[in-house]
Parts: structure tokens; C-alpha cells; sequence
């Protein structure tokens, strides 16, 4: 007896000169973990293309650009697996909003692709520079939390040039809460931005940012939790930042002196200052041994000078000279 013979066999694409897969949809045997998503493609970018840029990041496996089977071009979005998982977060980190033929690119894991979701956390941002492009917006502002699609910044569309806003769009309120908390009025490229709740479309001047949809985001069942989500921490050095080492430390007690800076061993235990001195400011080294303590401050002054003390003999001519 015959065996059936499948309908749909995996047919191995056009290689690049190092043996990689170009157009073969692998997402059967794809390693998710080690999967890039790149979206955002402009029409003019192929899988060539794709691999080139992507192989400046580790060993690439297979690329994969889904294409319409009517019209022959490309969604917009494709697929490159690298070697290992390690060489896909670097790709992540380096390739994201970088731009292809002029258009800037959004690339994330896949395996995370579909878990955000636009709960209506858009942001306006205002007086923008012209230098100011939807990197260095998303570099920006993706510290206060995960956005959900590329920042989009409106511009001519006959030079190409910036007019002066944009858009960013977060997968929770409170990320947009602390985004324009702490970025209203602040200094992008020498400029004072503006950041508020951008107003909804096919409206009648009406904000997002209300109560209802945030009620509706908070039910949302696809909603993440946003403290675990924050792809941008430049200014952290561990996780948390600074700014919960400092708020997690007691205050000093009331007159107690300043710890001594890192690196400076402490005072003895139970070793007074010196009488009518005072501490010496952080980072002030101690006196060498021997040294005579300076004089305290009720020490007397010194006496006037005598005014019925005899004056000093003048010069005479016949002094030798000094030597």
C-alpha cells in the first residue's frame, strides 16, 4: 500500500552566501526564543536586504518575510531567527527604530509580539526640534513602560521634514501618567516640550486619558502589569534605579554627621570630635599624627602692640651690604 504523501512539504528557499534561509516560512521548527519580529518595513526592503542587516548582529538562521499571494508584495513585517537567544536580545537593543530606506523599523521579540494591546494610553508631544526622529522619541520615552507601536512624528509629506509633534502610544495608563509627569516642559535637543493626553479621533476635542477608559483598561484581560515592563532603563543602574536605593534607606537621625564618602573608613566607635573644632567636611583627610591641634576658639587674642616701645635704629651708610 501506498503511504499518503502530505499536501504541503517544506521546500528549503534561496540561500544568502553563507547557507542561510531566505524566504522560507520555518515557523514550524522556528526557536521562538531566538525569533526577532520586524515590522514596519517599507516596501522596498526584501529578505536580502533583512539578513544584511540583521547578520551585523549575531548568526542568522532563517529570514522570512510573509508576502500576499495575489499582488506579490510584502505585509509590511517579517521574521529572522538567529543562532541563539543571546544574539536576538542584541539585535532587539542595537536594530529598533532604526531606519530602512528612511522609515524607522520596530523590532521586538516574538514570542511577545501579540501580548500588547492599545488600551488608549496616547500621548501628544509638542515643539519638538527639528533634529528629533522617532528613535530618539522612543529612546526617550520608553522608560516610563512598553510602547505599543512606533512613535509616530508628522511630517510634510512633500520634504519629509518634522512639524514640530508626534505621538506615542503606551499599553498603560500609568506609564502615560509618569510620561507626562515628568517629561512636560523638559528639554529635548535645547527645545521645552509639551506633553499631554492626545485628543481621540472623530471626536469633539476629547482627550484620552478618561475615566472610562481606564476602567476598561484596567478589566482589559490582555493587560500587562507595566513595573515589569520597561524595556528602557539607561539611567539604572540596578533594577529599580537609584531612586528606590535612596527612598529604601533610613533617614539620619536629627545632628548626626554625614556618613563618610566610599572608600573612607569610618571614626572609631565612641571617639569624640576635639574640643571647640569642628567636623572636618566629607572627604577631608585627617591630620597627619603629630600635628598640634589648632588653637580652640575661646583662646584669647594677642596683645597690642606697645606704643612706648623705642623705634628702630635707622639703616646707617656704613652697614655692609646683605650677602
Amino acid at each position: 500500500r501506498s503511504r499518503a504523501v502530505p499536501s504541503r512539504l517544506p521546500v528549503r528557499g534561496p540561500s544568502s552566501p553563507d547557507g542561510v534561509r531566505l524566504g522560507m516560512d520555518a515557523g514550524f521548527d522556528r526557536n521562538q526564543e531566538a525569533t526577532c519580529y520586524v515590522g514596519d518595513l517599507d516596501s522596498q526592503v526584501d529578505e536580502a536586504l533583512l539578513w544584511e542587516l540583521c547578520v551585523q548582529c549575531g548568526p542568522v538562521v532563517n529570514v522570512h518575510i510573509p508576502k500576499d499571494k495575489l499582488t506579490q508584495m510584502h505585509m509590511g513585517f517579517g521574521f529572522v531567527e538567529f543562532k541563539g537567544q543571546p544574539d536576538a536580545e542584541y539585535a532587539i537593543k542595537v536594530l529598533n527604530m532604526i531606519k530602512l530606506h528612511g522609515k524607522p523599523i520596530r523590532v521586538n521579540a516574538a514570542s511577545k509580539d501579540n501580548e500588547t494591546v492599545d488600551v488608549g494610553a496616547n500621548i501628544f508631544v509638542g515643539n519638538l526640534d527639528p533634529e528629533v526622529d522617532e528613535k530618539l522619541l522612543y529612546d526617550t520615552f520608553s522608560a516610563f513602560g512598553t510602547i505599543v507601536s512606533t512613535p509616530k512624528i508628522m511630517r510634510d509629506p512633500d520634504t519629509g521634514n518634522s512639524r514640530g509633534f508626534g505621538f506615542v502610544s503606551f499599553d498603560a495608563f500609568e506609564a502615560s501618567d509618569a510620561a507626562i509627569e515628568s517629561m512636560n516642559g523638559q528639554f529635548l535637543c535645547n527645545r521645552p516640550i509639551s506633553c499631554t493626553y492626545a485628543i481621540k479621533k472623530d471626536s469633539k476635542g476629547e482627550r484620552h486619558g478618561s475615566a472610562a477608559e481606564r476602567l476598561l483598561a484596567a478589566n482589559n484581560p490582555l493587560r500587562r502589569i507595566a513595573a515589569a515592563a520597561r524595556p528602557n532603563q539607561y539611567f539604572a543602574s540596578v533594577p529599580g534605579g537609584l531612586m528606590a536605593i535612596a527612598g529604601a534607606l533610613p533617614p539620619p537621625p536629627p545632628g548626626a554627621l554625614p556618613p563618610p564618602p566610599p572608600g573612607m573608613p569610618p571614626p572609631p566607635p565612641g571617639m569624640p570630635p576635639p574640643p571647640g573644632m569642628p567636623p572636618p567636611p566629607p572627604g577631608m583627610p585627617p591630620p597627619p599624627p603629630g600635628m598640634p591641634p589648632p588653637p580652640p576658639d575661646d583662646m584669647p587674642p594677642p596683645p597690642p602692640p606697645d606704643d612706648d616701645a623705642p623705634p628702630p635704629p635707622p639703616p646707617s651708610d656704613d652697614m655692609p651690604p646683605p650677602p
